[in-house]
This record gives structure tokens, C-alpha cells and sequence, in this order.
């Protein structure tokens, strides 16, 4: 069993698989977790169902530019706002064309119709490199 690419320690099927297949993610962690991991497996129909509609792109084009190897997650923090509102911190690492990088962002996400969802996130620009 494949280890999954949020870093949890879990499997990958007992983790953010389980997500993917369509279970409600119980905080906002863990729909962060299970958003990185949609980034590493391309899972363009997951990320925008995740995203709150009135943030959401239209799409998502993977297949634009260099592709992106993904080298792991690191959650700072994880902060419920109310019962319908959390933050969570990150960075993720990554590397494009050879070049490694670093993106570190604060992610709002909300609680409605019994899921959560990503809003949006603030990057930190120093901390990307």
C-alpha cells in the first residue's frame, strides 16, 4: 500500500483516498491535506469541487508549462476560527524543471452545506524560493 502524498503517514486508501472517493473531510486540515494530495495525483474534478464557488476558477490546465513534482507538505498550523471558519498554514515544497521551491501559504477555509471548502490563501513571498 502506497504511503499518501500528504505526508499523514497513513496509506493513501485509508487517507486522503477515502476523501477523493467522495467522504466529507472532517476540518479543514484535512481538506487541505487531501487538496495537496489532488495536486500531486493531477485530480483537476476534485480541486475545484473543493473550492468554494464563489473563489473557483473555472479550471485548472495541469497540462500547462513544466510539470511540477510535488516533494512534500508541511502543515504549520491548523486554527478553527468558529465552527464554520479555520486556517490553516503550510508549505509545500516542490520542483519544476530541476529548480526546487517552497510555497508557503495561510489558507481560509469555510464550512457550509456540511463540507468544508477552500476560500482562498495568503502567500508569504519571502518564504518562496
Amino acid at each position: 500500500m502506497a504511503d499518501c502524498p500528504c505526508g499523514s503517514g497513513m496509506t493513501y486508501a485509508a487517507c486522503c483516498g477515502l476523501l477523493h472517493a467522495g467522504k466529507p473531510a472532517p476540518d479543514a486540515e484535512a481538506l487541505m491535506r487531501s487538496r495537496y494530495s489532488a495536486y500531486v495525483l493531477r485530480l483537476e474534478p476534485y480541486l475545484l469541487a473543493t473550492w468554494h464557488p464563489r473563489t473557483r476558477p473555472r479550471s485548472l490546465d495541469f497540462s500547462a508549462g513544466p510539470a511540477t513534482g510535488w516533494l512534500g507538505l508541511e502543515v504549520r498550523r491548523h486554527d478553527p476560527v468558529d465552527a464554520d471558519h479555520a486556517v490553516v498554514e503550510f508549505v509545500a515544497r516542490y520542483k519544476i524543471n530541476g529548480r526546487a521551491y517552497r510555497l508557503h501559504e495561510t489558507s481560509r477555509f469555510v464550512h457550509e452545506g456540511n463540507r468544508w471548502y477552500y476560500v482562498d490563501g495568503k502567500l508569504d513571498p519571502a518564504d518562496m524560493r
